[in-house]
């Protein structure tokens, strides 16, 4: 989160007192007739009430009273690989930005880059989503929401996400295989298909659907625009207050 510091409350005071002031400067100089002595007393205020702006603001920032902690959550994208999850999870991701919280993005892609040899048998599968539920955990712990975006074929594994982070929300970005395949511009299902991949989800390895999603897009039926919408939303509703 943000503090604010001493030179943005002085600024503020600055400005604020730069309108207060010329209204000040008008209303004595239309009682009194006197330029001289509406500037003096705007001069006098200008001065006075800045520091008391600063003091005031200084004060209410150490009051804890009224203030909302915004508790971090976990969108938590899963689905058959090239089934929209990646570009639905950018988009949304960027639009939660606007709203100025503490936010991390985080795509498998990204973290087999940097750990290259993990594997795709179930059980390192499982043991990998560990690790990346312990990474959502310590962003956490400092308040820092995540948006993630996980094949995730595995009910055990997103059970585990589930129990190890708090305000874990599945959105589960459902897309028929063969709309999968028209989008695989890399072939990559091909190549699964004539067992170049091994443990590919929806080829030869299952993709267990999630029974307990609070989001389902269906991404042969709701466009990207429209999915980005439902899912901002749910989390203005429910996670950010």
């Amino acid at each position: 989160m943000y503090q604010e510091t001493n030179i943005r409350s002085i600024v503020k005071g600055f400005s604020w007192r730069v309108l207060a002031t010329t209204t000040t400067i008008i209303i004595v100089y239309l009682f009194f007739g006197r330029l001289d002595l509406a500037i003096a007393a705007g001069l006098i205020e200008t001065v006075l009430k800045v520091a008391l702006f600063w003091v005031h603001e200084r004060a209410w920032i150490k009051i804890k009273w009224g203030k909302k902690k915004i508790e971090p959550f976990n969108l938590w994208f899963t689905g058959l690989p090239l089934s929209g999850k990646t570009t639905i999870a950018d988009r949304v991701y960027a639009e939660l930005q606007k709203l100025d919280i503490p936010l991390e993005r985080i795509d498998s892609k990204d973290v087999r880059e940097l750990i290259p040899d993990i594997g795709f048998s179930r059980e390192e599968r499982n043991r990998h989503m560990h690790r990346v539920g312990h990474l959502i955990k310590t962003l956490q712990n400092n308040s820092i929401s995540t948006v993630a975006s996980f094949v995730s074929p595995y009910r055990e594994s997103r059970k585990a996400i589930r129990e190890m982070v708090k305000n874990n929300i599945v959105v589960y970005v459902k897309a028929d295989i063969e709309t999968c395949k028209r989008r695989d511009t890399q072939g990559k299902y091909e190549k699964a298909l004539r067992g170049e991949y091994q443990n590919f989800s929806g080829v030869n390895d299952v993709y267990e659907e999630p029974q307990h999603a609070e989001i389902v897009i269906d991404t042969d039926k709701t466009s990207v625009d429209e999915s980005v919408k439902i899912i901002v939303s749910y989390i203005k509703k429910n996670s950010i207050k």
